[in-house]
């Protein structure tokens, strides 16, 4: 009986140890993630940011790199290097923490530093808390202990999605690092669409206190200060991912508008003393901001738009120095405040509107009521 028993056990033992190894060996042969080396003979498939960032840091050697949310999804790494020359490549995480964002800086320099980081600056992340973050972005991934590499080539879902990369490839699928993540492609974009989308607040009766947002942005500042002490040779271009207007509505609405406004001016003045940093402003470039048609919804611009904004920050057309500040700032807030919003609501939209609803937006009612 107990022979027979170990003769069980030193099976099963044996089939696991192989099923294991199995595992392994398609993962890293596969290396859906990038991980280990760019792949040959196929193109990638592109599923994850927040795992697929990894390999893009390690693997590809880039002397400009683009960093930002959602807001730099639709821009080109070719358009970089059209723009700055070199080569380029971009890393984006939607709805990025600060924190999310410093792993892939710190991998980003272990290897071959670049000469450049443009980081699209995304307002609402910077105003917002780490508390939110989640586990979503695997540490052994990110970290410096090779011995942890077994929770990738040991996972199912690294499995599945290595039979989801040989699947896309064999049906003549995949992305080019160009186009990887990008979605400008298969969204609706123009005036009424980002109208449409746009639920726009109340007027609150209470405003925000100026200092709301200070400390959020204070800790976030520090985190990026990190990076320029840490990489003093590298040239840091920090743009302000540019919002349309309505997100500016949506500010005045809620009565949020001043402490936005302070968070700005604080990391304005943070960024500028740095003297490998370099910021722009293209968040509040009117005529970008204003027309609507750059836009699907209230903050993401398309791809179009998006290479006009970072051939304009390559031009320095937004440079926003340490003396204009404050004046810039204070016009922009005049500029906000006295916009006439109710006027974007036109008959036009509301002829298109009554095509396919039979009645107004809930929030019209909600403030006609």
């Amino acid at each position: 009986m107990n022979k027979t028993y170990e003769r069980w056990a030193r099976r099963f033992l044996a089939a696991l140890l192989a099923a294991l190894a199995l595992c392994g060996g398609i993962v890293y042969a596969v290396d859906p993630c990038l991980y280990y080396r760019l792949p040959e003979g196929r193109l990638p498939a592109f599923f994850n940011e927040r795992y697929q960032a990894a390999g893009m840091a390690k693997n590809v050697n880039a002397s400009t790199v683009l960093l930002g949310t959602s807001m730099a999804a639709n821009y080109r790494a070719s358009w970089i290097e059209e723009f700055y020359g070199g080569t380029g490549l971009r890393i984006t995480i939607p709805d990025g923490y600060f924190s999310e964002f410093d792993r892939v800086v710190d991998l980003l320099f272990r290897k071959d530093p670049p000469e450049r980081v443009l980081f699209a600056l995304d307002l609402n992340t910077l105003i917002r808390d780490d508390g939110g973050v989640t586990d979503a972005m695997p540490d052994y991934l990110y970290n410096r202990n090779p011995l942890d590499d077994v929770k990738y080539l040991l996972n199912k879902d690294s499995l599945y999605y290595s039979l989801y990369a040989v699947m896309t490839a064999g049906q003549g699928g995949g992305q080019t690092l160009d186009e990887g993540f990008t979605w400008d492609k298969t969204s609706l974009w123009g005036k009424y669409e980002t109208l449409r989308t746009y639920d726009r607040p109340p007027v609150s009766e209470e405003q925000t206190p100026e200092n709301a947002y200070l400390q959020f942005t204070q800790e976030n500042l520090a985190v990026m200060e990190d990076w320029f002490q840490d990489h003093p040779d590298t040239k840091f271009e920090i743009f302000l991912s540019p919002y349309s207007i309505l997100s500016w509505d949506r500010a005045v609405r809620r009565g949020d508008l001043d402490a936005r406004m302070t968070a700005l001016r604080v990391a304005c003045h943070t960024l500028n003393r740095w003297p490998n940093v370099r910021v722009h402003a293209p968040l509040l470039a009117k005529d970008m901001v204003t027309e609507l048609n750059n836009y699907c919804d209230y903050v993401h611009h398309s791809g179009e738009a998006g290479k006009w904004v970072l051939g304009n920050v390559c031009a320095e057309k937004f440079l926003l120095r340490e003396d204009d500040v404050e004046k810039t700032l204070a016009d922009w807030r005049d500029f906000v405040i006295h916009y006439d919003y109710d006027a974007l609501w036109n008959d036009a939209f509301w002829d298109q509107w009554y095509e396919t609803h039979d009645g107004p937006p809930a929030w019209f009612q909600a403030s006609s009521s």
